[in-house]
């Protein structure tokens, strides 16, 4: 087992995957109803490329990017992670202004803050307009809005 991979886990693709699905279930909960793998075009300029999105769905249109991370072990700053997370806001920039975008992540707190509510106080400036930042949180099952500044 890796000493990057998640405790109980057979790999942290099974995770992303499972997180996938957990998601996926609980938008259906708010009547939103996703696919697993959306294809959108991207890009900046007139080339486009196909990037799938974790989730998506054309009618409505809404795209959903999921992340499972947490704090380190040590409950410091899981940079490398947050850098997956910059490169998800930079997908949702590049994609069509038409859809819904939603960040769905897992919720896990730190001295009374959410990984989610860190990122987007120290990395708010990298977060495109429009963009609905939802945490799912174990404990209680539940899923809320985080509120963007």
């Amino acid at each position: 087992m890796s000493s990057f991979q998640r405790i109980g886990s057979i790999s942290n693709a099974h995770v992303g995957r499972e997180f996938e699905l957990l998601a996926q279930e609980e938008l259906k909960k708010l009547g939103v109803l996703v696919e697993l793998n959306f294809p959108v075009e991207i890009g900046i300029s007139n080339s486009k490329k196909c990037h799938n999105f974790d989730l998506g769905s054309e009618k409505p249109a809404v795209l959903v990017e999921c992340k499972s991370h947490r704090w380190t072990s040590g409950k410091n700053v899981p940079s490398a992670k947050l850098t997956v997370w910059n490169e998800a806001m930079y997908y949702f920039f590049l994609a069509p202004t038409t859809f819904r975008k939603i960040f769905f992540v897992l919720r896990d707190v730190r001295r009374n803050e959410s990984l989610a509510e860190y990122y987007v106080h120290q990395y708010g400036h990298l977060i495109p307009q429009n963009i609905e930042f939802w945490e799912y949180d174990p404990t209680n099952e539940t899923t809320a809005k985080v509120a963007i500044e």
